[in-house]
């Protein structure tokens, strides 16, 4: 078995961190945020969420999210010249993953939601304001979900690599006596 290099795990390594990043927003933003925003009335849920969606564009998240969906097709470049071995196949599943169930499924599902309540008027909101809600926070949970298996994919690639090829040594006991 050829010895991956320092690029191929070095580029597995940016895409595991930048993926744990989001995993970890989407987590925190699902299990605190969300869960918070429940508590408020209409009014306020309205102009709080508009808050969140503005103040999250910026350069910083804007790298993690989109990063996480170009490093891990550099990585799977990188890592092609292993393609029989499993961990090169958790690498392309984790980014697919990422690219088609988070970038993707954003663009079609929570960016749409976002320009929904985004021009709400906060005193007079749309009768189905709550349903509404209940659907950002049930996409959002699905990209925790889906983050969160990314990440563990590149973790068990990196986990594969340092358990497969090598020799298990067994200590033997000696028959001198």
């Amino acid at each position: 078995m050829r010895r991956f290099t320092l690029l191929q795990n070095s580029t597995l390594a940016l895409a595991t961190l930048i993926t744990g990043v989001m995993a970890g927003f989407f987590y925190t933003y699902t299990f605190k945020v969300n869960l918070a925003l429940l508590e408020v009335d209409g009014p306020t849920y309205a102009m709080v969420q508009s808050l969140l969606n503005e103040n999250v564009r910026h350069v910083a998240f804007f790298v993690f999210f989109f990063g996480g969906g170009v490093v891990p097709v550099i990585a799977v470049a990188v890592n092609a010249a292993h393609y029989e071995h499993i961990s090169f196949w958790l690498i392309v599943g984790a980014a697919a993953l990422y690219i088609f169930d988070i970038i993707a499924f954003t663009a079609s599902v929570n960016l749409p939601l976002n320009a929904y309540t985004e021009a709400w008027d906060p005193n007079a909101l749309p009768s189905d304001w709550a349903q509404t809600r209940t659907d950002w926070n049930q996409a959002n949970s699905l990209r925790v979900g889906a983050s969160g298996l990314a990440f563990l994919l590149y973790v068990s690639a990196f986990v594969v690599r340092a358990t497969t090829g090598k020799e298990t040594i067994t200590p033997t006991v000696s028959q001198e006596g």
